[in-house]
């Protein structure tokens, strides 16, 4: 079966598999979990323990969890799994860089670790955004590793004024310094917001310090059809009105695009 996990701090849901769990259990624990938090619109930190009590999974059981997590993954900040179980440990470590949320896992002796994990995850998104509507730009504040989720509700943003406006006029990348991806899950979300949207921008600036200065040329393969130019990280309001469409000659000499 499987039951709530009580006393954890505000913010982290857990959850206990004991003896045999069914298709029932997921029913019964895990779908009130997650209509709650879409209900409330919250983000999801889950703790789930495998506990020495532990029997296995009933063939529906491992169908529903399945199906829940291709329903609900957008949904988790984090997942931390707890369990002494071989095979458990290992298909976790094995899909968890999969995940487009961080996910680690934990013996059963390192409940009280688990926790603070998931309590010392980064609070709102990695990547924020947001819409000049006024000059059609798209600037993208980029502070943590990427994540997937990141991406998706940068292509939602950028996807409703297309479909409203047509081609953004200019996005803005402003960075002090390039994170890297949390797992694989945000690099293919990156990879997927380029191809999708890489012939729908005219300008793309990348305000930057002089670290990241090597990423205009492969900025300028990636957005083809968009002249690209390079800025000082503290020149953001030059590197938004060129992107704009003003004629902006502070900064580096733009970047041709490479592509037709």
């Amino acid at each position: 079966m499987l039951e709530r996990l009580q006393d954890l701090p505000a913010g982290i849901d857990g959850v206990k598999a004991v003896g045999r769990v069914s298709k029932e259990d997921y029913e019964r624990v895990f779908d009130p979990l997650v209509e709650g938090a879409r209900r409330e619109g919250r983000r999801i930190r889950l703790l789930y323990q495998v506990g020495p009590e532990f029997e296995g999974f009933t063939p529906g059981a491992a169908w529903e969890d399945a199906k829940l997590g291709l329903a609900s993954l957008r949904l988790f900040d984090g997942l931390a799994v707890v369990a002494d179980v071989g095979w458990i440990r290992e298909s976790t470590r094995l899909i968890g860089f999969l995940m487009p949320c961080p996910v680690r896992v934990f013996g059963n002796g390192q409940l009280a670790e688990a926790v603070e994990w998931l309590r010392s995850l980064p609070e709102g998104p990695a990547v924020s955004h947001r819409l000049l509507p006024e000059r059609g730009v798209l600037v993208v504040e980029v502070r943590q590793a990427l994540r997937a989720q990141d991406f998706d509700a940068l292509a939602a943003t950028a996807d409703n004024w297309i479909d409203a406006h047509g081609d953004l006029q200019g996005i803005v990348i402003h960075a002090r310094a390039f994170p890297g991806w949390e797992n694989l899950a945000g690099l293919i979300r990156h990879v997927r917001f380029v191809r999708d949207h890489q012939r729908r921008v005219r300008r793309a600036a990348l305000a930057s310090d002089s670290r990241l200065a090597d990423l205009a040329p492969r900025l300028a393969e990636h957005f083809a059809q968009a002249e690209v130019r390079r800025f000082g990280y503290d020149a953001l309001d030059a590197a938004i009105a060129w992107a704009g469409g003003a004629d902006v000659k502070a900064g580096e000499p733009a970047v041709q695009p490479t592509g037709g």
